[in-house]
């Protein structure tokens, strides 16, 4: 990287990981830096804020382009920027593809409802890019310079087709304090308030689906909402009961 993090208005959480809190409604996307490749977690809620994402990334990667683009779930603030990635590789949980192919009316209503001017979320709509690798299970994306990158339908919950993104951490060596493992949660994790449970979650499951994360990351992870800051186990565990009680989930 020939600059830092912070330079381009994004937060380092490892020195190969990185998280931006965009403006609006305080989405959150992520860059995986490998090498030779480079992994974007979610594209923000435009076309215009995608090319915004598309120039920062490729200023942190020195002039290098984002090669792989992973939709954590089917939300207009997450997938609306798709389009300004071409050529990349488009990962989605199995299933998102056919959301994103059959609701985009109602994608695009959503997004003008919350506030995306009419003539940015039909463009965004028109063009709207569906995942070319469907991830049913884990799926492991190797983006060199001994970067690898797990992939996790760990869903239903916030939405039928929720994806996770896990960058397994580093052990520290002499002369370096190694870095944790980060988990991008999608709007499974909400931070800036509470979890959002629009007609197409499946609140019996949510639950469920935290405890998975929580397994994939571990104690020590650092698990990065689909909104807010970034948190820890705790609060995963703290929001995962919350949710529990809130829908009459046991177990």
């Amino acid at each position: 990287m020939t600059v830092t993090w912070e330079e381009c208005g994004w937060q380092g959480l490892t020195p190969r990981v990185g998280r931006c809190r965009l403006p609006g409604w305080d989405c959150t996307v992520g860059l995986v830096v490998g090498g030779g490749s480079a992994l974007m977690i979610d594209a923000g809620s435009s076309l215009r804020e995608g090319a915004r994402l598309r120039t920062e990334a490729c200023r942190l990667l020195g002039g290098s382009r984002v090669t792989h683009l992973a939709l954590t779930h089917p939300h207009f603030d997450h997938v609306f920027g798709a389009a300004a990635f071409a050529g990349v590789e488009v990962f989605g949980a199995v299933g998102v593809g056919g959301v994103l192919t059959r609701d985009c009316d109602v994608l695009r209503a959503d997004a003008v409802h919350h506030g995306l001017p009419p003539t940015d979320a039909t463009e965004a709509a028109d063009l709207l890019v569906r995942p070319r690798h469907h991830v049913s299970g884990e799926w492991t994306l190797d983006l060199g310079g001994d970067v690898q990158v797990l992939l996790a339908n760990v869903g239903p919950g916030h939405t039928g087709h929720d994806l996770a993104v896990l960058i397994p951490g580093t052990p520290a060596t002499e002369g370096s304090p190694g870095s944790p493992e980060v988990v991008f949660c999608g709007d499974l994790v909400e931070e800036s308030g509470e979890p959002q449970a629009g007609p197409d979650a499946i609140p019996s499951r949510w639950p469920a689906a935290l405890d998975r994360l929580l397994d994939l990351g571990g104690e020590d992870a650092l698990y990065v909402p689909g909104h807010g800051a970034v948190v820890d186990a705790a609060f995963v565990r703290a929001q995962r009961d919350a949710l529990a009680r809130r829908f009459g989930v046991s177990g």
